[in-house]
């Protein structure tokens, strides 16, 4: 895990993404690659491309991501990371999709506190399905990801668990602590034994936790999270495919909307 991808957008939760993604390279010795996202403006209703209120539209946010550049490159240049930069038009999840080719992590926002659109959550989900890669999803407020500090990874035996599971190795091994908890019976013969076991050939001796909790499992594994012995969650994405287009499955969408710590997430 050496290529990152960061989303770069002037928005309320860029900050939390970049700490977040320069902690992770770092750790890693990796690769920054910031790509910097000029959101087509809507057009409702109309079959041509560009008018000249869309047009305006665009110049200002063109303006408005120039000026984000710059600061940004400042401030990159400052950072003990390598990085580079891309500039796109176009919409969050396609231009991801299209440079995440060659990234092994992409980091973009959990759904932003006060800002529904755009839905980040669907953004995360649709990376996650769709990119084959493994998407990191940071709340607004986050200040970074400590990747030395212990890292809770959300097991139910599923195919998906164990793709997140095995994605996030190189971040696992460097945690200071690792705990694999399962919440209820696996989905399959997948032990939660077995995910130590794995973790164990990658030199990750993990604590395991099983817990029946009374409600559900999407509110107990929020409540782990907010209990400030964490510093990020591993879990699969859509444990229950449904329609890829927007549909959650309930624990990923409750995580997307309200983890307080980054979500590691894969399909």
């Amino acid at each position: 895990m050496k290529n990152i991808l960061l989303l770069v957008h002037d928005d309320p939760g860029q900050e939390a993404r970049l700490q977040a993604a320069l902690d992770v390279t770092r750790a890693l010795e990796g690769h920054l690659t910031c790509l910097d996202v000029v959101v087509m403006p809507p057009v409702m209703g109309m079959d041509v491309i560009e008018t000249g209120a869309t047009s305006m539209l665009l110049a200002d946010e063109r303006e408005r991501e120039s000026a984000n550049r710059a600061r940004l490159e400042q401030r990159l240049a400052h950072e003990d990371v390598p990085w580079n930069w891309h500039d796109v038009v176009g919409n969050f999840e396609p231009a991801l999709r299209s440079a995440a080719d060659l990234a092994d992590l992409i980091v973009v926002s959990r759904q932003l506190e006060d800002f529904p659109l755009p839905d980040m959550r669907h953004v995360a989900g649709d990376l996650v399905v769709k990119s084959g890669k493994p998407v990191l999803a940071v709340p607004d407020y986050a200040e970074g990801l400590a990747v030395a500090e212990t890292a809770l990874v959300a097991w139910d035996g599923s195919h998906t668990a164990a793709a997140a599971l095995r994605a996030a190795v190189p971040l696992l091994q460097l945690a200071g602590k690792v705990v694999v908890l399962q919440f209820s019976e696996p989905d399959n013969d997948a032990l939660v034994e077995d995910a130590a076991i794995y973790l164990s050939r990658h030199g990750v001796h993990a604590v395991i936790r099983r817990e029946r909790p009374e409600g559900k499992i999407g509110d107990a594994l929020i409540a782990e999270a907010a209990s400030g012995r964490y510093a990020y969650v591993v879990m699969g994405g859509f444990g229950h495919l449904r329609f890829v287009e927007g549909l959650f499955g309930g624990v990923t969408r409750t995580m997307l909307t309200k983890s307080p710590i980054p979500v590691f997430l894969a399909h």
